[in-house]
């Protein structure tokens, strides 16, 4: 009988889909389990996550795994989305929902914060955290102190959630910086250090002592004897494989539902009119700002695309394949009146509104062409995004990943915005599991092997099209 293969256990957990992987010590992807949770809801009947089913999943997959005669775990780690704590008692039981982090968040709580300590520029600045709401996971804090306080009386740990769930494999709390270091308002970033809110309004001693995102704990779970990581942001998580592989600097364009721009190389301060602009940092597993910038590019295009296709009466299965002709056409028109009107993502990226646009595609003669016109200026839009978070330093490498590495127009139309750069994909479709895998045994990577995994691809711009110039915000 064949010896079992050692692998690492990694829980991906995403708002929709929730993954369970395990990988090889090539990094091969050996055994996957995937499922989608039903949302249950709060005590104010707020969507969010249901906490006690999700962890009968985990429980219930690692255990088939364990149980599985080809396979030896001996390490697990943790990858979920940021945003997002799980607030225990004394006891370690959980106290409260974990509250969803589009919940609308009261404007006078937020501006009490600001106004007490500093002014919203100065806050904002220093945490470089645009105003969020409860996607400033540390105000969620702040909210339960103010508006549900026996329920915050009861907390005696808050975690963020992929700590949360290395708590219920290790019984260990912990405090892990790619968490507190994405848009939280917890971090000083120039201080380098928690905010002095945090212990000012009682909160920071519920706060678990920061490790590194490189610890393990030996434990013991279901009779498997294991190494067990601390968990990670999953964006963070997800720029792993591309800083341990590459050589030179990139911009890593992350796309999804979000579309968010990771610039690890660049040193320039985050100003108030960049974070006005949806610019912000994040933080790297070494503790390092990373400058990001985001859009909300793939609400925009699959809202975009339906209503095209319903306006069409078709239902456009087939890629659209970039035209040169018609694209150099509608580039030289420049007509304002036939311009995309931001109907999902006006209040996100470079050009934020607070109203919504109303694209009129009734002028256009076909869907294709209708098609090369969204493209034109949703790719304009991400190119604006993409020089805020490159700022003053030339990075002549842009990775795109996730859902748009699909897409070989984006791919190409993004590559004839930026000629002089090396637009490439990435094949991965699991890059913050990866990740998250790969920060428990950084010293044992062969980046040779991660740039095959990757599985990089150039991309050249379309033809002779003169887009390079276009801009939708002009004329707009």
């Amino acid at each position: 009988m064949p010896s079992p293969t050692p692998v690492t256990a990694v829980f991906d957990i995403g708002k929709t889909n929730k993954k369970f992987l395990l990988f090889d010590d090539k990094y091969s992807i050996v055994h996957k389990r995937q499922m989608s949770l039903e949302e249950t809801v709060d005590e104010d009947g707020y969507p969010c996550e249901d906490l006690p089913r999700l962890e009968e999943w985990l429980e219930t997959v690692f255990r088939e795994a364990s149980e599985n005669p080809d396979f030896k775990i001996t390490a697990l780690n943790f990858s979920t989305y940021g945003a997002s704590l799980v607030h225990l008692d004394d006891k370690g039981e959980v106290v409260a929902p974990l509250y969803n982090y589009l919940k609308p968040f009261p404007e006078d709580l937020a501006n009490a914060v600001y106004k007490k300590y500093g002014g919203r520029e100065h806050f904002v600045l220093q945490t470089a955290s645009p105003p969020m709401g409860m996607l400033n996971s540390g105000l969620q804090l702040y909210w339960l102190k103010h508006k549900k306080p026996d329920l915050f009386r009861k907390i005696r740990h808050s975690l963020h959630f992929p700590q949360y769930l290395s708590f219920l494999f290790t019984g260990r709390y912990a405090a892990e910086l790619t968490s507190i270091g994405c848009h939280s308002g917890m971090w000083n970033f120039k201080d380098n250090n928690y905010h002095r809110w945090l212990e000012e309004e009682d909160i920071l001693a519920l706060l678990p002592e920061i490790q590194p995102v490189s610890t393990v704990a030996q434990v013991t779970y279901l009779e498997n004897r294991l190494h067990a990581g601390v968990g990670i942001h999953d964006s963070s998580a997800a720029l792993v494989p591309y800083l341990f592989a590459m050589e030179k600097p990139f911009i890593q364009l992350s796309t999804g539902t979000w579309s968010i721009s990771l610039n690890p190389f660049t040193t320039d301060p985050l100003t108030y009119e960049e974070l006005a602009k949806d610019c912000l940092l994040y933080m790297n597993i070494y503790g390092e700002p990373v400058k990001a910038s985001r859009l909300f590019l793939g609400s925009e295009y699959s809202h975009q695309k339906k209503k095209l296709e319903r306006h069409s009466g078709l239902d456009q299965h087939a890629d659209v394949e970039p035209d040169p002709v018609l694209l150099e056409k509608l580039v030289n028109l420049n007509r304002p009146e036939i311009k995309l009107q931001l109907e999902t993502a006006h209040t996100s990226g470079p050009y934020p509104s607070e109203k919504p646009g109303n694209w009129d595609i009734s002028c256009f003669d076909t869907y294709t062409e209708a098609y090369h016109q969204l493209m034109i200026d949703l790719v304009s839009i991400q190119a604006d995004s993409l020089k805020l978070a490159q700022g003053s330093d030339e990075t002549d490498q842009i990775i795109i990943t996730g859902g748009f590495s699909k897409n070989d127009f984006f791919a190409r139309m993004l590559a004839s915005f930026f000629p002089q750069k090396n637009i490439y994909t990435a094949v991965t479709s699991h890059a913050s599991a990866l990740g998250a895998a790969l920060v428990m045994r950084e010293k044992d990577t062969d980046s040779e092997l991660l740039k095959d995994i990757l599985g990089l691809k150039l991309h050249k711009p379309i033809g002779n099209v003169h887009i390079k110039e276009y801009s939708w915000a002009d004329n707009h």
